[in-house]
């Protein structure tokens, strides 16, 4: 296939339904001939409402060099059975720390089976929507660049891993993206039916963006709960 002018060749993307993800699928369609939506489904409580929203998303901004989504199964439940994320119990709330909704060796599980695919499909470039002042300790500088050179030697395939957005806060991405349709955008752990619940950890990190962006949230929150403090995102 002919490369079209200063475009790179394809990229897989590790997608949520979240904010991060979304926007930087659009912003890499720009960039590459190919973008492959890449969605890893763990086994967590919001995962079916989360694929509900991000194929809506998808669909809205659909284009030529943005791929149809892959889905790859990757079943967390015999790794940590009683942990929140399976059970749905003791969600983290609305006030907890951003360490509380810790998933353990979540980027590592997400880029290992990644890489797998990307390797048999002649794919070298994977993206991560990872942000600064990201807390986890596989979410560093190091931990991306040493895990790279492992799987690129692991698999005998160069792989690149890039974060676009690590030195970014939540609210410039907001910014990046406030002409996407992020409504659309899913971001809570504790759905009710198909909103947000308003009350969860995750859902207060995407009200707090919207504030500090100075944008108004088009999120349909089951309840909505009042911010305190200042905004870290």
């Amino acid at each position: 296939m002919k490369k079209e002018s200063g475009k790179t060749g394809k990229v897989l993307v590790l997608v949520s339904g979240g904010i991060d993800s979304a926007v930087l699928v659009s912003e890499l369609s720009g960039q590459y001939e190919s973008v492959i939506p890449f969605y890893i489904r763990n086994g967590f409580t919001w995962e079916k409402v989360e694929l509900h929203w991000l194929r809506r998303y998808l669909k809205k901004i659909a284009s030529k060099a943005i791929a149809p989504l892959k889905v790859i199964d990757l079943p967390l439940r015999d790794v940590y059975p009683s942990h929140w994320s399976l059970t749905g119990k003791k969600i983290p709330s609305f006030d907890s720390e951003d360490a509380a909704v810790y998933l353990p060796g979540r980027n590592i599980i997400l880029l290992a089976k990644a890489a797998v695919y990307a390797a048999l499909q002649g794919v070298e470039f994977i993206a991560s929507g990872i942000l600064k002042g990201n807390p986890f300790p596989d979410s560093t500088p190091l931990f991306f660049r040493t895990l790279e050179t492992a799987l690129s030697e692991g698999l005998h395939s160069p792989l690149t891993v890039i974060t676009p957005y690590a030195q970014l806060s939540k609210r410039e991405v907001l910014e990046r993206g406030r002409t996407l349709p992020l409504s659309l955008t899913f971001s809570c752990i504790s759905p009710k039916g198909l909103a947000h619940c308003g009350k969860c950890n995750k859902c207060a990190e995407r009200m707090r963006a919207f504030q500090a962006a100075g944008l108004s949230d088009p999120t349909k929150y089951r309840s909505v709960s009042r911010l305190k403090g200042k905004s870290h995102v």
